[in-house]
């Protein structure tokens, strides 16, 4: 697992006729934890998605360790190293936590499923149960260390701590920033939980309407209270947010 480079240029993309995104531009440098926060509906989950393969580029390029990934399909980009975590969750609900493990070995060894047991020491706990029978929290670390097991060089997580306990919270972000302090792993995270999301990254991407709005470093932010009130609707300080 080598981490890459995620470069975005001109990104301008919706779904059909619908433009969502308008010349987003950004370079997020291998190793690199990105925060990308922003009101409902301004484009975040598209932004990902778009990256993924998976609405409809009207422009722009996306490059992926200094790659042209815009021709490759969702599969081939997962295959080239893009690993993403929608909303949705998408576990095979019928299969057991094992099993669901081993649909994103890839090509590797089935006993590399123990990194996931690492990770997360509450699916080795729950490994012959079936996804149906899991928890939102486990679902959520299920699908991550699924992902993660592929060993991607830019995983991309879309609001992973939506809906779930500040405990599980707290333990799907610590496995996270694990991941991320070997530096081999490019993490993209959008998330309406601010507080955890500049704990967790070393730089911020705010989108308004489609459009990159704001950039800078979790620390700048936090001490501008009111580009924090301006784009993202929140009135209290940034140490106080959640």
């Amino acid at each position: 697992m080598t981490a890459a480079s995620l470069e975005i240029s001109g990104l301008t993309a919706g779904y059909g006729q619908t433009r969502v995104l308008e010349d987003v531009s950004f370079v997020s440098p291998a190793g690199a934890r990105l925060a990308v926060l922003g009101r409902n509906g301004v484009g975040k989950s598209t932004l990902l998605a778009t990256i993924a393969g998976q609405t409809r580029r009207h422009a722009g390029e996306i490059r992926l360790g200094g790659v042209d990934i815009v021709g490759k399909d969702s599969a081939s980009r997962a295959w080239l190293g893009l690993g993403y975590v929608p909303q949705e969750r998408g576990i095979f609900p019928s299969l057991t936590v094992e099993e669901n493990l081993f649909v994103g070995l890839k090509d590797r060894q089935r006993s590399a499923v123990d990194e996931a047991y690492a990770m997360f020491p509450r699916l080795k706990e729950r490994r012959r149960n079936r996804g149906n029978q899991l928890s939102g929290g486990e679902q959520q670390m299920l699908t991550t260390a699924r992902t993660i097991l592929g060993r991607p060089s830019v995983l991309m997580l879309d609001e992973p701590l939506e809906g779930l306990a500040p405990v599980i919270c707290d333990e799907l972000m610590a496995a996270l920033m694990r991941l991320a302090s070997g530096g081999d792993m490019t993490i993209l995270l959008v998330e309406q939980r601010i507080r955890a999301a500049l704990d967790f990254a070393d730089q911020v991407l705010i989108l308004e309407r489609g459009r990159v709005a704001w950039t800078g470093t979790p620390a700048a932010l936090r001490a501008s209270p009111q580009t924090i009130e301006r784009l993202l609707g929140v009135a209290a300080m940034p140490h106080s947010v959640d």
